[in-house]
């Protein structure tokens, strides 16, 4: 279970970098096109970048936090309860921050610097489990 936990905070970790770089895609091919003639109003749905950005970070990633969270409680990592829980916060921080930011758009930048403070948890809580075990795991190994 430890490397289940591992990989699936590995796998939240890797979902913001992808994150980050469909938005960007999305982003910079929307310019490239309104530079070629397109016009955006309110009917465009976005380009396969926004779509991207937008399956990820609705479905996939929080989807593995909430498995982290439950594995977090089989796998015998020394505190992977609690970091299970801070990259459960964040998804549904970032949740909350993507909802806002079309109300109010300069939460967008929390949104942001949001995905970077979860990059960095999930990261830990993958490097947490790579660690030694706890003897909880040791006691349960050797008996």
């Amino acid at each position: 279970m430890r490397a289940v936990y591992r990989v699936l905070a590995g796998l939240i970790a890797i979902g913001v970098v992808v994150q980050a770089m469909a938005i960007a895609v999305g982003w910079f091919t929307a310019l490239k096109d309104v530079d070629d003639g397109l016009v955006i109003d309110k009917n465009y749905d976005g380009n396969w970048g926004h779509n991207v950005h937008s399956i990820v970070g609705s479905t996939a990633i929080p989807l593995f936090a909430l498995l982290l969270l439950i594995v977090s409680f089989f796998a015998h990592v020394q505190g992977g309860v609690k970091w299970a829980l801070y990259v459960f916060g964040l998804v549904v921080l970032q949740i909350a921050f993507a909802f806002a930011a079309f109300a109010a758009p300069v939460v967008g930048a929390l949104h942001g610097a949001n995905a970077l403070v979860l990059l960095a948890v999930a990261g830990m809580a993958a490097r947490r489990a790579a660690g030694a075990p706890t003897p909880a795991a040791t006691t349960e190994a050797t008996a």
